[in-house]
């Protein structure tokens, strides 16, 4: 069932004009976090830009960094306590970072309303979707889903709400059958895909209406894992034997190898062709994987492509290209762009120095993500964090840091 939960959304005008007045830009007393509506950017904090200014976040053991995209100086530094993970919250201004608590919410300092784009200070708010054991964020369409493996509570809200709300915007809930470690996507026309599971595992994804009425499932998913929405709204989910892709209605590609898991799933709008992980070894140790899935949803085409050798990656380091590539960030240091039709090797970049899997997956490893074209890598092994070009191969920017870097998450400004 779902209910809605109001918390009484402040609309702004006037974003225009009035853009330099507007919040999320004013420092705090405490600059670990502030109340985001108490903050009220004034014209010393905020500026107009020609166009807009992307920003980097990245956790640390005790703390976000927020940096310049362009330049990689660090232009806010968050202190905050535990292991945090870092997600774009789709709106072009906000990150949601998972703490004990729930999904706090980062804001970047950089927005584009009406035309016109703003940077100011970064701020790290008291604003919380508070959440037992808090999962997944997914962005799609105009809404941004958060998932509760403690509970298996569903949190879903209109994600330009965040820009103009009073604290946190008006949400929308659901309840999973059982608590699990899970993921949910709200389509365009307001049904919700969500996992299936329970203590013991996870077995597939049902669809409910926006009343929480149940449409459709299937449970030829064992331990799904991972999610995307490629070109057509068509959803993609990775299990442990292929993957289960919906259009209407479910249907199950299978692995070629009686274990072949999915687990991370990489889309894009344009494109019919999802990228997964893949691991053909279920008794395999640590966290490097050498081979990747290509599945074309146009024509049910699943494909395992193997990398070169000596060159592995983890769930930390695919992504997509400006073409739709398929982007590896590999042990040996190199990004690696693949077609994503055939899997041919396009072109090898070298980035940082060869490495290993971590030990635990959440120990600092190097992570890629791409956005306008740019690869951001971190390079945990230096503290620093370097910007390529993916049409030329040319490092443009490498940051220095503090503090060894761990996740991060382009907001788009």
């Amino acid at each position: 069932m779902s209910t809605a939960r109001h918390h009484s959304p402040l609309r702004l005008a006037a974003l225009g004009a009035a853009g330099l007045l507007l919040a999320g830009c004013s420092g705090s007393t405490d600059p670990g976090s502030t109340s985001a509506s108490s903050v009220a950017a004034d014209e010393a904090s905020a500026r107009t830009v020609a166009a807009p200014q992307a920003r980097l976040a990245l956790t640390y053991d005790g703390g976000v960094l927020v940096l310049d995209a362009d330049t990689l100086e660090v232009v806010g530094d968050h202190e905050r306590d535990g292991f945090l993970r870092v997600n774009p919250a789709g709106d072009g201004r906000h990150a949601l970072v998972t703490t004990e608590e729930g999904f706090q919410v980062l804001d970047a300092g950089v927005w584009t309303a009406d035309g016109e784009s703003w940077a100011g200070d970064s701020t790290l708010t008291d604003d919380v979707f508070e959440a037992d054991t808090a999962g997944h964020v997914v962005v799609h369409g105009d809404r941004t889903v958060l998932f509760a493996d403690g509970t298996g509570d569903i949190t879903s809200f209109a994600t330009d709400d965040l820009l103009t709300a009073d604290g946190l915007p008006e949400t929308q809930e659901w309840t999973s059958e059982a608590a699990h470690h899970g993921v949910a996507i709200e389509m365009e026309d307001g049904t919700l895909l969500s996992t299936l599971g329970d203590e013991e595992g996870r077995t597939g994804v049902r669809v409910l209406d926006a009343d929480g009425t149940e449409l459709a499932r299937s449970e030829e998913c064992p331990g799904v894992h991972g999610e995307g929405t490629v070109a057509g709204e068509v959803a993609v989910f990775g299990c442990e034997d292929g993957v289960l892709v919906y259009d209407g209605q479910f249907t199950k590609l299978p692995a070629p190898d009686a274990y072949g898991r999915t687990g991370n799933v990489f889309t894009t709008e344009d494109s019919p062709v999802a990228l997964g992980d893949y691991n053909s070894d279920p008794d395999a140790e640590g966290y490097e994987l050498t081979a990747f899935t290509l599945t074309d949803t146009s024509t049910d085409r699943y494909q395992v492509v193997q990398l070169p050798d000596g060159v592995a990656y983890t769930f930390r380091d695919l992504a997509r290209g400006p073409q739709d590539e398929a982007v590896v960030l590999g042990t040996d240091g190199g990004v690696h762009l693949f077609d994503e039709d055939s899997g041919e090797l396009l072109a090898s970049y070298p980035v940082v120095d060869a490495w290993e899997g971590p030990a635990e997956w959440q120990d600092p490893h190097p992570a890629i993500k791409v956005h306008d074209g740019i690869a951001y890598v971190t390079d945990p092994a230096r503290d620093a964090v370097h910007a390529l070009d993916l049409a030329t191969g040319e490092v443009l920017a490498t940051g220095q840091l503090d503090v060894t870097p761990n996740e991060i998450a382009v907001v788009a400004g």
